[in-house]
């Protein structure tokens, strides 16, 4: 979520960081909405995770701190330097940047080789993208046979309580026209089995890449 964050010149301080953070946090819980018992359903709907794990669109850095704290490495990138510079504050503060490399990618062009990732996450990114289709191929690419595919973003309820957050701060939440529907759509398409799942917020596909045809 592209949220504001107030600086201090050109650089965001930690202090106003971690004041947003707990704000937002106390916001979400305002509407029912626990951001970490829903990072935690997520993860566990993505169940057994192994191997090596990339998240596309690192934010704040709060789903990275959910996997680190159960003590996953992973790889998280996003094209924002502003936003991977407020995540490893994030996961600095909870001693757990050891844990995560974050990198700075462009999503519809990545660098990594074919193949590289067992578990690709994807946390309320969806929404977000300009060009989903090709970022999910990109996604696609980049994640070995037989690997895991986790999107997950906001069901109706969800995108209904982040329009009244934003508009109650004098923003607004932008979407973007191609949502989960479409996304489950493309990925069957590609052959993906897939398990659907879901709570009042967050509507979470486990997408099975297909095997190598021997």
């Amino acid at each position: 979520m592209e949220d504001k964050i107030r600086s201090t010149g050109a650089r965001t301080d930690l202090a106003s960081v971690l004041e947003h953070l707990e704000r937002r946090r106390k916001i979400y819980l305002s509407y029912g909405y626990d951001l970490e018992a829903e990072r935690q359903a997520i993860i566990q709907a993505a169940q057994p995770i192994s191997g090596v794990i990339l998240e596309a669109g690192t934010g704040k850095g709060h789903f990275a701190v959910s996997l680190a704290r159960l003590g996953y490495k992973l790889v998280s990138f996003d094209c924002s330097e502003e936003q991977l510079r407020i995540a490893r504050m994030n996961l600095e503060r909870h001693g757990l940047a050891h844990l995560v490399e974050l990198v700075q990618e462009n999503g519809e062009n990545l660098s990594f080789a074919d193949g590289s990732f067992e578990a690709i996450f994807s946390v309320n990114m969806v929404h977000h993208l300009k060009n989903t289709y090709q970022v999910l191929s990109e996604l696609i690419r980049v994640l070995k046979p037989g690997g895991k595919l986790i999107i997950s973003d906001f069901s109706p309820e969800g995108l209904a309580m982040m329009a009244e957050v934003h508009r109650l701060e004098g923003d607004e939440h932008e979407v973007a026209p191609v949502g989960l529907e479409e996304v489950e759509k493309f990925l069957k398409e590609k052959g993906f089995e897939m398990t659907r799942t879901r709570t009042k917020f967050q509507i979470t596909l486990v997408c099975t890449k297909p095997a190598e045809k021997s």
